[in-house]
């Protein structure tokens, strides 16, 4: 596997899948520039609210940049670097077992399960709303919010009602949420995971448990400003819970996602994955 793949964008196409990517981003911005949504206002702008007053979450969420760090202005982002001799904050794999690092150690690129199309089971980009992509959409209705996932075409219904998990449904590899409100804070908590998929994709060493909990708190901040903070919870594999670093995302400039489709014809770059060195997390 190339690392020209690992850079073609944000989305970290080095999972050795081949993305089919419908058109490119900057075609996307173009032909949806005329579907501008809320965030052209002011960030300081009241927090949009359904009829039963909570928080609205609907729109088209990103961290400012398309795939490739592809601005809707035309130009690119980099990621925020820690300064000189800052502490990088914890990985899920950092906090694998002796057992669970030992079993990292034997395996590499060529067995991430995205390799197959497989959905990751939070996210590469620390936001399960994007899966493997860089873009996601967020549909809400009085009991339901709807994830939408641009990469894979993956989603995630979330009853937001109150009720229960739901008894005897298979396991997932993006597993079960149902969420509650505490003021207006949307706590999502997802359980019944497949232990067949990685946190990650792009060929980091993530495999996790079938016992993984995890945790998310969705809070609007403003009418363009959505931020997420989660805890991952794994006892067969970790030594404690990884509390992920909180996510702040923006409001995109356009009201719809595309689609971005996955191919599992990659026998080619999984011979290629297999020649990369193992044990990389």
């Amino acid at each position: 596997m190339t690392r020209s793949i690992l850079k073609q964008s944000l989305i970290t196409t080095a999972i050795a899948t081949v993305l089919v990517w419908s058109t490119a981003g900057a075609t996307r911005l173009a032909a949806q520039s005329g579907a501008s949504s809320a965030s052209a206002g002011s960030t300081s702008a009241k927090t949009p609210r359904t009829a039963d007053g909570h928080p609205d979450f609907s729109g088209v969420w990103w961290r400012g940049a398309d795939v490739g760090g592809r601005t809707a202005s035309g130009g690119s982002i980099t990621a925020p670097a820690g300064g000189r001799g800052a502490t990088p904050p914890p990985t899920f794999a950092s906090l694998y077992t002796p057992s669970a690092a030992a079993k990292a150690k034997t395996l590499s690129d060529k067995d991430d399960p995205a390799l197959g199309c497989t959905n990751t089971a939070f996210g590469t980009l620390n936001v399960s709303l994007f899966d493997v992509g860089a873009v996601g959409q967020i549909v809400q209705t009085p009991k339901f919010l709807i994830m939408l996932t641009e990469t894979y075409n993956s989603f995630q219904i979330i009853p937001i009602d109150g009720r229960p998990h739901r008894d005897a449904i298979p396991p997932s590899n993006r597993g079960e949420g149902v969420g509650h409100w505490e003021g207006d804070t949307l706590v999502v908590d997802k359980t019944n995971f497949t232990d067949t998929s990685w946190i990650y994709a792009e060929g980091r060493v993530s495999f996790h448990s079938d016992a993984m909990h995890v945790v998310e708190r969705y809070r609007r901040v403003d009418a363009n400003t959505l931020e997420i903070e989660a805890t991952v919870e794994d006892p067969k594999v970790l030594t404690k819970p990884w509390v992920v670093p909180k996510q702040t995302l923006v409001l995109a400039p356009f009201d719809q996602i595309m689609e971005l489709a996955c191919s599992n014809e990659t026998q080619s770059l999984v011979e290629g994955a297999a020649k990369q060195n193992s044990g990389k997390n």
